[in-house]
């Protein structure tokens, strides 16, 4: 038998094989090296994308902030310059509200019945009169009642005087509503 000694031919296709293998495994190591480089400058990307936008809301979201806060102080100042226009409004109305009670006061009046003395304290007018008989008194209390203007009147005294009737009593001042002075 022949002897063929293989070796160098073996020696040769190991060392061209773990070349290959070696190859291999560089190529291998820089496609995954590429890979997760990849990955992490894809995430990278997102991540900065991500920012940008929570940066932008968040300058909305400060901008709102702002403008509610106007819109609030704008509210607060409207609330007050509605009180302002109220009490005007209150003030302007309460003014012919005297002359009201006046002619009122003298509307009530029955004949035979005379004021002495008006006067007003708060809500309340106290009135001093002479009157020729009760019934003047009675009536006037009455007419006082009947009236829009005017509350339950309260008698304080009635004392006859030099051939007439002095009395005293007080009444409450009201605020009809307005579709009920039209009558």
């Amino acid at each position: 038998m022949a002897r063929i000694n293989l070796r160098p031919w073996r020696e040769e296709r190991d060392a061209r094989l773990q070349k290959r293998f070696l190859g291999n495994l560089a190529a291998a190591a820089v496609l995954g090296a590429l890979t997760v480089f990849g990955i992490s400058y894809y995430y990278d990307m997102q991540l900065d994308r991500q920012q940008v936008r929570n940066n932008y809301v968040r300058s909305e979201i400060s901008k709102l902030d702002k403008k509610i806060a106007e819109i609030k102080e704008l509210k607060r100042q409207r609330e007050r310059l509605l009180e302002r226009l109220n009490a005007i409004q209150e003030l302007q109305g309460n003014r012919p509200i005297i002359v009201r009670n006046f002619d009122e006061l003298v509307r009530v009046l029955p004949d035979g019945l005379y004021y002495s003395s008006l006067s007003r304290k708060g809500d309340r007018i106290a009135i001093d009169g002479l009157a020729e008989v009760n019934n003047d008194v009675s009536d006037l209390m009455r007419n006082l009642n009947d009236s829009i203007w005017f509350g339950e009147p309260s008698l304080s005294r009635v004392r006859a005087a030099r051939g007439m009737r002095d009395f005293n009593l007080s009444v409450p001042l009201t605020k009809p509503k307005a579709e009920e002075t039209d009558k």
